[in-house]
């Protein structure tokens, strides 16, 4: 029996992939449209492999989320509360350093730090956050603050966003992660996350971020109401932006998760398209290192699947994420080194415990 042919317009896409050509938006849309999910998937993980050969890392962190009070009312979110609100919280460093304390271990190398858009604190109280962690981790490095924080805290503060970042710099800020992008097209930010930083001020706080010696992180949102148009644009512009500042590290696609734990199949995003995005991520974002399967959002299994569609990063042990959970993610709110290891092992690639800039701190 002869082997069934290509679809055609992947063919010219291979191509462009063999010779390392950038793929373009409508190059995209044929990926997406393509029922071939399998070609696509190997031509993920040629470019991955490329790039990091069978390494595929990650690390172990700690999330903290200082407060969950939140001016915005972004439609996807289940974490944020209103002042006043029952379950609205804000630490104080005491709760701070005790919260840390009791899920401590000295593997631990990453402070991951989201919070709500809180207007009933300063803008000391987010620096503070970070000079108290340094102060009693030196040894950890800080990842704090989406864009859409760093613009939120410009009209908090007063400050322009660039001087926002070097105060949060001088107090021992590290790099920024990578949320608050969601989609980057003004159509989904003003129906999903309308007072939310728009398009060109998130691009703008991780331009800058950047400028000031910064390494960050970079998400997307996906599986509400955007088009597959609409991603694709969202991997343009951040390719564009890291073509003049090379200043991200990571892509992490982020499953949009329902609003509640008991929702049904029909409200979450298919396994297809978690590793057909994760697949076309890495094909797209060219000028990339890693691109990231988070397993909280897509469970351990499809992480590992992911594994071949290009992805070199699997995030961390985590303990305790909260955002995704209170939105209604499945998964368990951490593994062990242990587990990860396994899962890396178990796709045929090499395990890497790295800190948050990809330094290898240990092969397996």
């Amino acid at each position: 029996m002869s082997m069934i042919l290509l679809d055609q317009d992947l063919e010219a896409i291979k191509q462009k992939v063999n010779s390392g050509e950038r793929l373009t938006i409508e190059d995209g849309l044929k990926l997406y449209e393509t029922t071939d999910l399998l070609t696509v998937a190997q031509l993920a993980n040629q470019v991955n492999e490329r790039k990091n050969g069978k390494n595929v890392y990650f690390i172990q962190n700690m999330y903290i989320n200082p407060t969950n009070v939140c001016e915005a009312s972004c439609t996807f979110c289940g974490f944020k509360r209103k002042p006043g609100e029952e379950g609205a919280y804000t630490m104080n460093e005491e709760d701070l350093l005790k919260y840390v304390e009791e899920r401590w271990n000295d593997n631990i190398r990453e402070f991951h730090i989201v919070g709500g858009h809180n207007t009933e604190v300063p803008f000391d109280y987010y620096l503070d956050t970070i000079r108290i962690l340094k102060k009693h981790y030196p040894q950890c490095t800080v990842k704090a603050y989406t864009g859409a924080e760093i613009e939120f805290f410009a009209r908090l503060s007063g400050l322009t966003m660039k001087e926002v970042l070097q105060q949060l710099i001088d107090a021992g800020l590290d790099t920024l992660p990578g949320g608050g992008a969601e989609i980057l097209t003004e159509r989904y930010r003003a129906k999903m996350s309308p007072e939310k930083a728009s398009t060109d001020e998130w691009l703008e706080a991780h331009e800058l971020a950047h400028e000031l010696g910064l390494k960050t992180h970079a998400t997307m949102l996906y599986g509400s109401i955007e088009s597959k148009e609409e991603r694709l644009i969202h991997m343009d512009r951040l390719r564009q932006l890291q073509d003049k500042t090379n200043g991200f590290m990571v892509f992490i696609p982020l499953a949009m998760q329902p609003k509640s734990v008991t929702a049904g199949l029909k409200r979450r995003t298919s396994a297809y398209d978690d590793l057909r995005t994760i697949a076309i991520s890495r094909l797209m974002l060219d000028n990339f290192d890693h691109i990231k399967a988070y397993w909280i959002n897509i469970g351990p299994q499809l992480t590992q699947m992911a594994l071949s569609f290009g992805s070199s990063d699997i995030h961390g042990t985590l303990i305790e994420e909260r955002i995704s959970h209170s939105a209604g993610a499945l998964t368990s709110q951490g593994l062990t080194r242990e587990e990860l290891i396994y899962l890396i092992k178990g796709a045929d690639k090499n395990p890497v415990e790295r800190d948050t800039f990809y330094n290898v701190i240990k092969e397996y």
